[in-house]
């Protein structure tokens, strides 16, 4: 008799992270209601050197194993070692890997939540032909047990209608979907948001659910913290780029789903213009990259109100004068936040 595929795959990249917190991680996935065969749990290690101890790298001896760490864990994976290539490079070993009906991404320092992630598994279960299910996230974990479910509808009519999280960790998508799409390689930062809109026109069935089902840890040393002024300025290189093959990807969509793109392409420049401010607070910098938005069509914002916060930024960064204010401004709400 033909094995059948797992429900779900779960690909975890790891790079130095704290042993602990990848046994929780692991834990976590494993305190699930998914039977042995309906799991599969994938550790695409990207060239790690040690394991993190304190915020230090700790070796023994010189030498270092993370399936040795794992102890009995490493039972229950699939571990893949691979020359450190980055994030995008180490999920696509893990979609290559997968056999699951669907992929859920897991950080290894992160973890999921069991009340709210069987909700999401709900979902996967009895609703027929369910495409992808979008859960919240949340940085504690006590959370409501309450949650309210929106769909099904297309990932198209999503976009177009209402704000999403990019980030890969925050929903379960089914490998028939997926297609050729793949992160693109060397992009180690925004690589979500280029990956998430793309995959989200594809399905045909979307559920976005309250359920804080991820618990996410915000850590210093991790690759989406604001750091050095070198990590910020490759951190705002790459999520331009994005965005500059984001939108030519719109120009060539049909018309729904140029729209859709469109919009998310929109608030991914807002969300840009703002990180310039903050991390550089530069008015020449600010003022060179506005320029690069307006050579490729990306400035100024397109007028829509697409929320509050939007229609108030447009207007805001469409003169010198409104810039000028926000370089003084938000360094300043940033901090205090």
């Amino acid at each position: 008799m033909e094995k059948a595929n797992p429900l779900v795959s779960f690909i975890i990249p790891v790079y130095n992270v704290p042993t602990a917190m990848l046994r929780e991680c692991l834990e976590s996935i494993l305190a699930l209601s998914l039977r042995p065969f309906e799991r599969e749990i994938i550790i695409v290690d990207d060239g790690s050197e040690c394991s993190m101890v304190n915020g230090q790298c700790s070796m023994d001896n010189g030498q270092w194993s993370m399936v040795n760490e794992l102890g009995a864990l490493a039972d229950d994976v699939l571990y893949i070692r691979q020359r450190n290539a980055g994030v995008s490079v180490a999920r696509n070993v893990g979609l290559r890997m997968a056999t699951g009906r669907f992929i859920q991404f897991v950080d290894g320092d992160d973890l999921l939540l069991q009340a709210p992630y069987e909700h999401v598994l709900d979902q996967l279960r009895y609703q027929q032909s369910c495409d992808m299910v979008l859960f919240d996230f949340a940085k504690t974990r006590e959370v409501p047990l309450l949650y309210d479910d929106h769909g099904p509808m297309t990932g198209g009519e999503m976009l177009r209608r209402e704000n999403i999280h990019g980030s890969v960790w925050g929903y379960v998508f089914s490998r028939n979907i997926l297609g050729s799409l793949r992160f693109t390689p060397g992009v180690n930062y925004g690589e979500d948001e280029e990956f998430t809109p793309q995959l989200l026109l594809r399905a045909e069935s979307a559920i976005r659910t309250t359920a804080q089902a991820y618990f996410y840890r915000e850590r210093t040393t991790s690759a989406t913290g604001i750091g050095t002024t070198r990590s910020n300025l490759r951190r705002l290189s790459d999520t331009q780029s994005v965005i500059m093959r984001l939108k030519k990807l719109a120009d060539r969509m049909p018309t729904a789903d140029r729209v859709a793109m469109q919009r998310r392409t929109a608030q991914l420049t807002m969300d840009y213009i703002y990180n310039v401010i903050v991390m550089t607070r530069s008015s020449h910098y600010l003022e060179r990259k506005i320029g690069e938005l307006s050579k490729a069509g990306l400035f100024p914002l397109p007028n829509r109100d697409y929320t509050t916060k939007y229609t108030w930024f447009r207007r805001m960064t469409n003169s010198r004068v409104g810039r000028t204010v926000l370089l003084r401004t938000l360094p300043l709400m940033e901090r205090e936040r």
